[in-house]
């Protein structure tokens, strides 16, 4: 490495609301690591991405959860894909890829431990790790399935489907013989989710008529529900469910039908994906071969322009300018490595 320095995002102060760009994190500049700094097992991990997610806002709240909030100071935490440019660990040589909870930094030392290895399968590519392959999908896998039980002939209703997520959950449901009706911010989505992705039906939640267009097209009342959301469309589905229907709870709920799950006896439940740890391997090899065979489509939003756009980026997320997974681009990865003819990925400068 002939870097001398590297830059890292750290929480500055705690949000009280919503994230204030140059307010809730600060950008800090050191002396870059080298290899001589590594001890036995440790890797020197150069990020070429950062996987943006809706669970961040919580991370940064102090309050007991799955996992403890970042603290102030702290490089702020998220998952990264990347490249190792010095090593003393067999596992993981130098030029290998590899992905796991960096933090918002360009250079990390890291435990090998810390790491997994990315194995990139056919009609794959470097960002598959953060988005299908990753946490991101085996949500979608592990939500719909084992939460979910969704089952041939289920009619599966999801809120967030054009994000990273809910796109791969209704692929899912179809590739299990389901009936899927996505729900999305924007007529293009719509249209994505329709047209490409091969979802039944898709509704605009900002349509002046959605509460009625989602009546109509829940005629035949919800089996699944898969939510990203809360808010309104949690709402709505509550008022449409199947007796003993099955609602995933991924996102943020606010309830107002809540006595219909009393009435109707549906099923609520919470879920985290850590819980699946074991069953990852499984889990993975499943998706890759989705992938491969092109029954799982995806795209991606990749914000250019570096670490430096991190904090503006996850302030979009939450305003839905992503379709699929939203990834900042840290370090260009190597052509071969992030190519692929299935993949869709939209570049910003944001």
């Amino acid at each position: 490495m002939s870097v001398s320095t590297f830059k890292s995002v750290h929480l500055a102060e705690r949000p009280k609301d919503s994230i204030i760009p140059g307010e809730t994190f600060t950008l800090k500049t050191g002396e870059a690591p080298k290899e001589s700094d590594l001890k036995d097992g440790e890797v020197l991990f150069q990020s070429l991405y950062l996987s943006l997610d809706p669970a961040m806002r919580g991370w940064l709240n102090d309050t007991r959860s799955y996992i403890p909030p970042v603290q102030i100071g702290e490089v702020m935490r998220g998952a990264a894909v990347g490249v190792v440019k010095a090593s003393k660990s067999d596992a993981f040589p130098v030029g290998s890829y590899a992905t796991g909870t960096v933090g918002w930094t360009e250079l990390a030392v890291m435990p090998g431990e810390q790491l997994e290895k990315v194995d990139i399968p056919r009609n794959g590519k470097i960002t598959d790790a953060l988005g299908v392959l990753g946490l991101t999908g085996l949500t979608a896998y592990f939500g719909l399935l084992e939460v979910g039980k969704v089952k041939a002939g289920d009619f599966v209703v999801v809120s967030g489907a054009a994000g990273a997520t809910g796109s791969v959950v209704g692929q899912i449901a179809k590739i299990k013989g389901a009936t899927v009706l996505g729900i999305a911010g924007s007529n293009d989505k719509v249209r994505w989710l329709r047209d490409e992705l091969g979802f039944d039906d898709a509704l605009n939640y900002k349509d002046q008529d959605f509460p009625k267009k989602f009546k109509d097209a829940t005629k035949d009342l919800i089996n699944v529900f898969f939510d990203n959301v809360g808010g309104e469309v949690l709402d709505l589905a509550l008022s449409r469910a199947k007796p003993h229907a099955r609602f995933v709870i991924c996102g943020g709920p606010s309830l107002l039908n809540y006595l219909n799950i009393i009435s109707m006896r549906i099923r609520m439940e919470g879920f985290i994906v850590f819980d699946y740890s074991s069953s990852y391997p499984s889990a993975r090899a499943q998706l890759a071969l989705w992938l491969a065979e092109g029954k799982i489509q995806r795209k991606e939003t990749i914000i250019a322009g570096g670490l430096e756009k991190a904090e503006q980026a996850l302030v979009d997320l939450y305003d839905g300018v992503n379709t699929g997974k939203l990834l900042v681009e840290v370090h260009p990865a190597d052509d071969d490595s992030s190519s692929s003819s299935s993949a869709s990925a939209k570049k910003a400068n944001l």
